[in-house]
């Protein structure tokens, strides 16, 4: 079993290894198909960052995921207490209506939602039309995190509210410190949404170029007659370092949550 474990993690890690060696390639070596760098080019990477605009979009990327990840998180986190928790009539079929929104395609609604965001709102050209919905909850974090809080004891709230503490404080006090695991795993799969996101720039931020993200920004290596594949794979390693660090670092929280997610139903 270790060896076909070992076998299959290098298998996966094999496009990793040839988007490196191809970053640092010459121009010239990079089309004509070698898999060795006959020269290490580093400055690639300077290149990258010397981009007009690759910094703006470095900030567009945190700003869309940091704003997007705070504001799921904060808005789902009630939603599900109220739908793990609280006992009132309907509560089933709340929680079938909020799971029965995950199976409409996003496409369906992308052309109402433009003509509001555009059209009425006049805020595209920005990230905003992205940003704003998700401070009214995520369908599916508000799913994972109510199989989460399922897990939760219902003497804990009882006795917090033995000692007077109030549904909010309940919340705060106890409900999310015990609830950790389940919403970092939340927060790690909107951050990482919002930041390999590609649709939705390019729906509402393809006319201004300040706005936008990294995921997109790299269609700007990309010209009509020619692609500079060693430039396009330099960006790419730098788009898939933050994601890399945080999972490295949150991986033991972000495997307990999903985890204890499906213990309970």
């Amino acid at each position: 079993m270790h060896t076909v474990a070992i076998a299959a993690a290098l298998f996966f890690i094999l496009p990793f290894v040839f988007v490196f060696l191809t970053s640092v390639m010459s121009d010239d070596q990079a089309l004509s198909g070698d898999l060795w760098p006959t020269e290490w080019n580093w400055s690639n990477y300077a290149d990258v960052f010397n981009t007009p605009g690759f910094l703006d979009w470095w900030r567009n990327s945190l700003m869309y995921a940091g704003l997007g990840t705070l504001f799921t998180v904060c808005s789902s986190i009630p939603v599900a207490y109220a739908l793990a928790k609280f006992r009132f009539r309907g509560r089933r079929t709340a929680m079938i209506m909020v799971i029965s929104t995950m199976m409409l395609p996003p496409q369906v609604i992308v052309i109402p939602m433009y003509l509001v965001w555009a059209q009425q709102l006049h805020l595209s050209g920005s990230l905003w039309p992205l940003i704003i919905p998700m401070a009214f909850g995520d369908a599916y974090s508000i799913f994972l995190l109510r199989q989460f809080l399922l897990t939760i004891p219902r003497e804990y709230l009882e006795s917090a509210k033995v000692d007077g503490s109030g549904e909010l404080g309940t919340l705060l006090r106890i409900v999310v410190p015990m609830a950790k695991p389940g919403i970092a795993a939340v927060a790690l799969f909107q951050f990482f949404y919002c930041w390999n996101d590609y649709f939705g720039p390019q729906i509402y931020a393809a006319q201004n170029p300040g706005a936008w993200t990294l995921s997109y920004g790299l269609e700007s290596f990309k010209s009509a007659h020619s692609v500079n594949w060693n430039l396009t794979m330099a960006a790419t390693l730098l788009v898939m370092a933050p994601v890399i660090i945080i999972f490295f670092f949150a991986q033991k929280a972000f495997v307990e949550g999903v985890t204890l997610t499906g213990v309970k139903g």
